[in-house]
């Protein structure tokens, strides 16, 4: 991959190497392992992206924050032994090109198919992710098949987003979806959404644009071939359990994903590709 003037690679004290972007509109990371990008700061504004205090970026182990991408599914396999949330994120990325414009940078990878174990994605397909890098965020994570046979996956761009307090925090634009939730629905949302308690919400038939509404500032997050998305915070007792994430941190994350799951899963015939956006930014 040949670099930019505002893009270099370097690599964390544990040895995970990621690209750094400095440009006069905005800072990013993407780490190569799992595509995942774990800073965007517009020029002049905070950091759009929430990653936990107590993260080592270790090899194999996915980083609690950030935008994990979940591929080639989402949540729990029906097969108990298999990763929750696919084998991406704990795969290493190739970097393919960056593109730098005036006012854009578009970094892209793709996963090299010959490290997924055919037991996981016996098919033939390509995945590539592009993260566009200007005042906005925006990462497109396109699948292609390149086989003879169609296949079927569900996927989500994991996104952690910050707030300086989460119970003072809403999500606006899900009302009239429908959601499970702990395995228990579907409901309608009929209100704004708040955090009082543990929080996981499926959602399908959801509106392509929420707002988070933080005590810092709103954030506008928009979707593109997508009708699904989670809401997800892990309140008291589950952040107690979680890997590499303080008991408190609760306090200052939530999760709004991006997803094509359930009835929004993704069918591709041969030939045919699929692209799932996420665009964000301060309002």
């Amino acid at each position: 991959m040949e670099l930019s003037p505002s893009v270099s690679i370097e690599r964390t004290e544990s040895g995970l190497e990621y690209i750094w972007v400095d440009s006069a509109f905005c800072q990013a990371k993407i780490f190569l392992q799992g595509a995942q990008l774990t800073e965007f700061t517009p020029a002049g504004k905070g950091n759009l992206i929430w990653v936990s205090e107590a993260e080592d970026y270790l090899e194999g182990k996915p980083v609690r924050g950030g935008i994990p991408i979940c591929w080639p599914w989402f949540g729990v396999h029906s097969k108990a032994d298999w990763p929750i949330h696919g084998v991406a994120r704990k795969l290493l990325w190739r970097a393919h090109s960056v593109e730098e414009k005036s006012d854009e940078i578009t970094v892209k990878l793709t996963l090299p198919m010959t490290l997924v174990e055919a037991q996981y994605w016996p098919h033939t397909s390509q995945l590539e992710v592009e993260f566009v890098l200007s005042d906005k965020l925006e990462v497109r994570l396109t699948n292609i098949n390149t086989g003879d046979a169609p296949f079927t996956l569900t996927q989500a761009l994991h996104t952690y987003f910050p707030t300086p307090e989460v119970s003072n925090t809403t999500v606006d634009g899900l009302q009239g979806a429908k959601y499970i939730e702990f395995d228990e629905g579907p409901f309608e949302q009929t209100e704004v959404v708040g955090f009082a308690r543990e929080t996981d919400m499926v959602y399908t038939q959801a509106s392509p644009v929420q707002t988070i509404n933080t005590p810092a500032g709103i954030i506008e997050v928009k979707r593109e071939n997508s009708t699904s998305c989670v809401l997800w915070n892990p309140w008291i007792e589950k952040s107690q359990r979680l890997s590499n994430f303080n008991d408190d941190e609760y306090h200052k994350m939530l999760c709004l994903e991006a997803c094509n799951v359930m009835d929004d899963a993704v069918q591709l015939a041969p030939g045919e590709s699929h692209t799932l956006s996420t665009i964000i930014h301060w309002l």
